[in-house]
């Protein structure tokens, strides 16, 4: 590259710029704007152009301080995030039943193990769901074999104030069951 004394660069790879104060071979001394002087070989240098540092000190020329902070200082108005029809019908309340969300480590469980706390963990998680009126729940299952499905259809079956069917495809692919639990029951 074509380097001069006093020409301004900047290097690659670093926060640094400075003037060239001297040039022997490929080493060229730069005063960085700290006014350290650092060598460096020129293949890590780029040339400033004059128009670029004309334009850096233009940068902050037109605006002033106050007008800075009053405009951060003016409330802003906030946007309200406005619920989508669709929206409205999703369930309020998820519980992943994979195995991995539910213990630190399955090591040492037996697949009867694994199976009987994800069953417990559904039927916990829907008598709460029950008792504090919350309408709409997805399990999350997971494909797989379709056991702890089966044993969940079986756990859902036995209530008489829901109705359960697979979630959304979209959402959840094949490996979830959305419960929909009847708040207006009247028991004899």
């Amino acid at each position: 590259m074509d380097f001069k004394v006093d020409h301004y660069v900047l290097v690659l790879d670093e926060d640094l710029s400075g003037k060239i104060k001297k040039i022997q071979g490929r080493i060229v001394s730069v005063e960085t704007d700290d006014g350290f002087l650092i060598d460096f070989d020129e293949s890590e240098l780029v040339l400033k152009s004059k128009e670029d540092l004309a334009l850096k000190s233009k940068t902050f020329l037109h605006s002033n301080m106050d007008t800075v902070i009053s405009e951060k200082e003016l409330p802003k108005r906030k946007h309200q995030t406005k619920k989508r029809v669709k929206d409205r019908y999703e369930p309020t309340m998820e519980i992943d039943l994979h195995i991995n969300q539910l213990v630190k480590s399955a090591r040492g469980m037996s697949n009867h193990d694994m199976l009987t706390l994800q069953i417990e963990t559904a039927r916990r998680q829907l008598d709460f769901a029950i008792a504090k009126r919350i309408q709409k729940i997805v399990f999350i299952h997971g494909v797989g074999g379709g056991i702890l499905k089966l044993e969940l259809e079986y756990l859902f079956g036995r209530y008489d104030n829901i109705k359960f069917y697979d979630a959304n495809y979209q959402k959840y692919g094949l490996g979830a069951t959305e419960v929909y639990i009847y708040q207006n029951t009247t028991s004899n």
